[in-house]
């Protein structure tokens, strides 16, 4: 019983206490003592039902409050979720596709949340359980991003390293190549034949040498071709290059050329010889009938592979 009905409970006993104090001054008829008391049950009554609507109200309000609550909070949740959701990014495009998917799940989610009355507690519930597992979704795939993210850190390193490697190798290879050139080149300049003691004579008509240009019946140009165990074996050509006092070319009524080192020349004459390995001395003959005169000749002696040497004849 609450202050109020106490209240009119009192009242009611005063007003009895009074009647019989007085003599019969109050309500004497029985008839009124019902009605009396009647009266003070239905504002007792009435009084009671008041505060139980106010009771029930207040608490319904205070129910009301508390959903509308309960989704401000579950949308703030969901609108939480899709941030997350938008900055998840991969570089695989099917994982891509597959959380596009959630998003759109998290938006739709979102939109009905909205549309639904806070009251209606069953569909918040449902709403919860759909958040939770859209979460454990999305922890699903940050594992499966964060998996992908070390094996292309993996990858990168590994492609890094292998990058470094075969730089490294391409490195040694220029380096083993640069050094192979050089060693075919010195092989290759080690194989040639070369020459020494070249000499230039006058030989007269009874072959014996001399420095008188009116007895001279031709020119001998000799050359030692020295040992060389790499060298290519089998016949090569020497040829010489005689030039007069006054430095023409003497050469014969046909002219012939000959190639040296990538050069070609005219050459006076020439001799085949078939070289072996071993030291060589070669002669090649030149100017037969020819008239000489009185002056320094010089002759230039090659191989097609290089100049052998240079020699003077002075003829007087």
């Amino acid at each position: 019983m609450d202050d109020e009905e106490r209240e009119v409970q009192e009242r009611y006993e005063r007003e009895i206490r009074k009647g019989g104090d007085s003599g019969g001054k109050g309500p004497s008829n029985p008839k009124e003592k019902i009605l009396l008391v009647i009266a003070i049950i239905l504002g007792v009554a009435v009084l009671g039902l008041a505060g139980a609507l106010i009771y029930v109200s207040s608490h319904k309000a205070h129910q009301v409050e508390m959903v509308t609550t309960e989704k401000d909070q579950l949308t703030m949740q969901m609108m939480e979720l899709k941030e997350q959701y938008s900055e998840l990014s991969t570089t695989n495009d099917t994982l891509n596709k597959q959380i596009d998917v959630e998003r759109e799940k998290v938006d739709q989610l979102i939109v009905r949340i909205k549309k639904t009355d806070a009251r209606n507690a069953v569909m918040m519930k449902q709403y919860e359980r759909e958040l939770g597992t859209l979460r454990s979704i999305m922890k699903h795939y940050i594992v499966q991003i964060d998996s992908l993210n070390t094996l292309n850190n993996v990858l990168r390193e590994d492609a890094a390293s292998s990058k470094k490697l075969a730089e490294e190798k391409s490195k040694q290879y220029n380096e083993l190549k640069t050094t192979t050139d050089e060693y075919a080149k010195q092989v290759s300049a080690g194989s040639i034949v070369r020459g020494r003691g070249v000499m230039l004579t006058a030989i007269n008509s009874s072959g014996r040498e001399t420095d008188r240009s009116s007895r001279v019946n031709k020119l001998k140009a000799c050359v030692n071709l020295v040992e060389n165990a790499i060298a290519k074996k089998g016949y090569r050509s020497v040829y010489i290059r005689i030039k007069d006092p006054e430095g023409i070319l003497m050469t014969s009524d046909q002219q012939k050329i000959f190639e040296c080192a990538g050069e070609q020349m005219i050459y006076s004459a020439t001799r085949e010889v078939d070289y072996e390995g071993d030291e060589i001395e070669i002669c090649v003959f030149f100017g037969q009938g020819t008239k000489f005169v009185k002056g320094v000749y010089t002759v230039d002696v090659y191989t097609e592979e290089c100049k052998l040497g240079s020699a003077d004849l002075l003829l007087r």
